[in-house]
């Protein structure tokens, strides 16, 4: 797990969305709008951002689970809590878990407690956690957007969704963080796409 020192001098290199305000508001809150070329000016959030008590609030559409966690406080993960988020990232279809990478709840914590600061406070929906490789294999047989070698694999990638975000907005503020892969995976109907994030090499892509 990350020492307190070690999540500081992370903290101080990750990067954020600007001042947003009313412009985060009205492009995340109209689904069908695409976000001004601006809204992804990055600069560095303040320390204290990133080092309050950090809680998760997610929810797994696939079972129904949901899970509202303060996991990590005073510079240290709270293990309990750590293994309940692990749960609820498991491959529910493979009925398998393992230790998701706790970097990878950094980005999902950032994520949830920015947009908090303009009063979205929905849980962020996991569409996909880990998946053992029998699972992943089955999706890329099925021509599911799955990678051969996926870092859903290792439990370092997740497909999220935000009902308040687009596409575009929700994977603009994951990116302005700089600690993995973007993957923007855009659909029609009533739920939208999703957002893939991993803890792998900075990259974009669209599926």
């Amino acid at each position: 797990m990350a020492s307190r020192r070690d999540f500081l001098q992370r903290g101080a290199g990750l990067c954020a969305l600007g001042a947003l305000g009313a412009p985060l508001s009205s492009a995340a809150r109209s689904t069908g709008l695409e976000p001004p070329p601006d809204l992804f000016d990055a600069q560095l959030l303040d320390i204290d951002f990133w080092v309050k008590p950090r809680t998760l609030s997610m929810v797994r559409p696939q079972s129904g689970e949901r899970v509202k966690v303060l996991y990590w406080k005073d510079g240290e993960v709270i293990d309990s809590a750590y293994q309940e988020l692990c749960h609820i990232l498991r491959d529910v279809n493979g009925r398998a878990s393992m230790p998701i990478d706790p970097k990878l709840f950094e980005i999902l914590w950032g994520t949830q407690a920015f947009i908090a600061r303009y009063g979205m406070h929905q849980p962020l929906e996991i569409l996909s956690g880990y998946r053992t490789e029998a699972s992943n294999r089955r999706l890329v047989e099925e021509g599911v957007p799955a990678a051969r070698k996926s870092l859903h694999t290792v439990g370092k990638a997740a497909d999220i969704r935000i009902a308040s975000l687009n596409e575009e907005v929700l994977g603009g503020l994951i990116r302005s963080f700089r600690q993995g892969g973007v993957g923007y995976y855009y659909r029609s109907g009533p739920k939208g796409g999703w957002i893939h994030a991993d803890t792998g090499l900075n990259r974009t892509w669209k599926g």
